[in-house]
C-alpha cells in the first residue's frame, strides 16, 4: 500500500452538518493522506448550507459532496459513494464507509490496512469499537455480537460492524454493493455473509479505535428497522423456515414486553416490532412506512 496515495472515506450523511463536520476533521487527523466523499441524504437547506460553509476550508480534491435525490438509507447512500469509487481504478485498493458520527483515532485507518495487508483474500474488515465483542451471524438471530478476543490485529468476523468498515475493490467487484432494501440496519452483515460465501476473508481489527458519538435515528424507527431487516437476513441466509421461527420469536419478544415492562431491551416499541414483522410479510422494503 502507497502511503502517497489518499484512501478513500465515504461519509454518509444527513441533517447532522456539525458532527457531520468533525468526522471529517477527525479523518483529517489520520496518519494516511486521505479523501473523504460524503454522501448528502437529501438533508433539509440549513443542514446543507452550515456543511457547505464548514466545507470551505477544504480543497476540493480533498473532500466532495455528492448530493442524493431523496434520503436513501445508509446502504443506498453508502452505495453513491462505492460507485465513485469503484469508476476510478486510481483510487486504490481499498475504500473505507462510515456514517456522519465518528471519531477516529489518528492511526486507525493505517493499523486497519495494515492488518488487511497481511490476510491472504482479505475482502472486508473493521475498526474496533472497544466493547471487547466480535460480529457474528446467527442461522435464527441473524447479526449479534459475542465475546471476542484481545490479541491486536486481525480477528475473524462473520461480518464488519458499520461504524468504520473497509472493502477491498476486487470483492466489491464480485460480491456487489450493499443491498438496498435493507436501508439502514443488517445491510453490512448481508454484505458480510456475501463475501464470505465467495471465499473472501472478513474481519475486526482489535487496536484500531473508533467511536460512534450518537444513535442518530428515533427508537420507533430504529426497531421498525431492525426488527423487518432481521427477518430479512435470516431469509435470506438460513431460509423461510429459520424466518418463521424469528417471526414467532419476535411476536414472543413483543407480548412479554408489553405485560412485562422490566424486561424491554433497550431499544423497544412494540408498534414498530409489529409493523416490521408486517412489512417483511408484505414485501416491503426500503425507508421506514415505506409501500409499493
Amino acid at each position: 500500500m502507497s502511503r502517497g496515495t489518499p484512501t478513500r472515506v465515504v461519509v454518509v450523511h444527513h441533517d447532522q452538518p456539525e458532527d457531520c463536520l468533525a468526522t471529517i476533521a477527525s479523518l483529517r487527523r489520520s496518519t494516511l493522506p486521505v479523501s473523504v466523499t460524503v454522501v448528502d441524504n437529501a438533508s433539509d437547506r440549513a443542514s446543507r448550507a452550515t456543511l457547505a460553509r464548514g466545507l470551505e476550508r477544504f480543497d476540493p480534491s480533498e473532500v466532495e459532496v455528492l448530493e442524493a435525490p431523496e434520503n436513501l438509507g445508509f446502504g443506498p447512500g453508502a452505495n453513491l459513494g462505492l460507485q465513485r469509487f469503484l469508476y476510478d481504478p486510481s483510487d486504490g485498493d481499498w475504500v473505507f464507509v462510515a456514517p456522519h458520527d465518528i471519531e477516529v483515532a489518528p492511526g486507525t485507518l493505517a493499523r486497519v490496512l495494515d492488518a488487511a495487508s497481511t490476510v491472504a483474500n482479505a475482502g472486508l474488515c473493521c475498526a474496533d469499537v472497544g466493547d471487547a465483542m466480535v460480529p457474528v451471524f446467527d442461522p435464527y438471530f441473524g447479526g449479534m455480537v459475542v465475546p471476542g478476543g484481545d490479541e491486536p490485529g486481525w480477528e475473524p468476523v462473520d461480518y464488519p460492524h458499520g461504524t468504520l468498515m473497509a472493502l477491498r475493490r476486487d470483492c466489491l467487484a464480485e460480491v456487489g454493493m450493499f443491498d438496498e432494501r435493507y436501508f439502514s440496519y443488517c445491510e453490512e452483515a448481508d454484505l458480510g455473509m456475501r463475501a464470505r460465501n465467495r471465499g473472501w476473508e472478513v474481519g475486526l481489527v482489535r487496536g484500531a479505535p473508533v467511536r460512534n458519538r450518537n444513535l442518530g435515528s428515533p427508537v420507533a424507527v430504529v426497531d421498525e428497522l431492525q426488527t423487518r431487516n432481521t427477518l430479512l437476513l435470516v431469509r435470506e441466509h438460513s431460509g423461510r423456515y429459520h424466518a418463521f421461527i424469528r417471526i414467532c420469536f419476535t411476536l414472543v419478544q413483543v407480548a412479554r414486553g408489553v405485560l412485562s415492562p422490566a424486561t424491554r431491551p433497550a431499544v423497544f416499541d412494540p408498534r414498530a416490532r409489529l409493523r416490521g414483522v408486517q412489512d417483511f410479510l408484505r414485501g416491503r422494503f426500503g425507508p421506514p412506512g415505506h409501500r409499493r
